[in-house]
């Protein structure tokens, strides 16, 4: 039997590696003689950049950068096998992972350290670069990367304005004459799920600053702000940001892309997809399994589930979901050829008690999954 292994992270507990480990082993005392195949991926967020890395045998640099509150936070970036494909997480500088939950504040959050992982791989050579938006703390469309690679944002007295999402409204003029002029040699693939415009009720402020800590007061300052740098840019760049899809993703870092660097737009998880080679290891496949922390109405919509399903589909392979909540007609996915979707609770559990014991409840879900697929007695 072939079983092909593609969880994305449960995040906050378990790295997609680790999942993808788990199940393995949890095959393999069931099955030693089956033919695993692990191939943890991400779908644009955290851990796209160790899934890529991992699959093509690559190398991690490691340095210390601005975080998304100004102190300085360690962050890594990869370097693919071929030597010159750069990838990059905005959260391994500028995420929510940086930043206690007491503390967040998209008003000041800034990705100027992303800025940094970005300057510090063109001063390595680098010109191929893939950029993981996801996760990010931020609201600054950008502004902040910008800054750190040599743009100034200047307010009527002529002075750079300070970080952060809060201080949009206050630039009056953005200024390019130092901006990294290696950046116009260099190609970058963004890797997102989102394709939410700059401003609005569906732009980023509305939709994603909640979960970034801002209140309803700073929710409209933040929108009205990004709506003074879209017209900014907009004058700058002939490029109207407001409504254009993607531009709100990462707190406006999307919209930041699409004005100022060689770049285009691309699914997240078919980055990955294409990377680890995914056809090649579904062909005469048995079954995949893949998941994520929750299986809910988000999953239909680009996260990594759906795009292996669909992967996997086109090869007649049937999938099989674990997460670790469940919360949507497993019926809807039924046309992708998802059979069925486990959650890894089988009682009353509390988040963080599930949490703790995700590595044993990972193991005995999937032990379960495979004695039932292959009737295992």
């Amino acid at each position: 039997m072939k079983i092909i292994l593609a969880p994305d992270s449960f995040k906050g507990s378990m790295t997609a590696t680790e999942v993808a480990c788990y199940m393995s082993q949890s095959i393999s005392d069931v099955f030693p003689e089956a033919d695993i195949h692990a191939l943890p991926v991400g779908d644009g967020g955290e851990g796209t950049m160790e899934a890529l890395v991992n699959a093509t045998n690559g190398t991690f640099t490691t340095l210390n950068v601005t975080g998304p509150l100004g102190n300085s936070v360690p962050a890594q970036y990869g370097v693919l096998h071929d030597k010159q494909t750069c990838v990059i997480e905005m959260a391994e500088a500028s995420g929510l992972k940086h930043v206690p939950d007491n503390a967040l504040n998209p008003m000041k959050a800034t990705t100027y350290g992303t800025g940094e992982l970005i300057r510090d791989a063109l001063d390595k050579g680098y010109t191929t670069f893939i950029l993981a938006i996801g996760g990010s703390a931020t609201n600054d469309a950008g502004a902040g990367m910008l800054q750190a690679l040599g743009a100034k944002l200047l307010d009527q007295q002529h002075h750079e304005v300070d970080l952060g999402g809060g201080h949009l409204h206050q630039i009056h003029q953005i200024d390019l004459t130092h901006f990294d002029d290696r950046i116009n040699q260099c190609n970058f693939t963004i890797a997102t799920d989102v394709q939410n415009p700059l401003i609005g009720t569906n732009g980023a402020s509305y939709v994603f600053g909640k979960q970034k800590g801002a209140s309803e007061s700073e929710i409209k300052q933040l929108d009205h702000n990004l709506t003074h740098w879209a017209d900014l840019v907009a004058r700058k760049k002939n490029i109207r940001l407001h409504n254009l899809a993607g531009a709100g993703a990462a707190g406006g870092l999307g919209g930041a892309f699409k004005a100022f660097f060689p770049s285009h737009f691309k699914d997240g998880i078919q980055v990955v997809i294409d990377y680890i080679k995914l056809d090649k290891y579904l062909e005469n496949a048995d079954l995949v399994i893949t998941g994520e922390g929750k299986i809910d109405f988000q999953t239909l919509y680009g996260k990594t589930p759906m795009g292996i399903a669909k992967c996997a589909k086109s090869f007649n392979v049937p999938v099989i979901f674990i997460g670790g909540s469940i919360d949507v007609d497993i019926d809807q996915f039924q046309d992708m050829g998802v059979i069925s979707a486990f959650s890894l609770t089988d009682k009353p559990m509390s988040l963080a008690e599930t949490m703790k014991q995700s590595e044993k409840l990972v193991k005995k879900t999937t032990k379960n999954i495979v004695k039932t697929f292959f009737h295992k007695l």
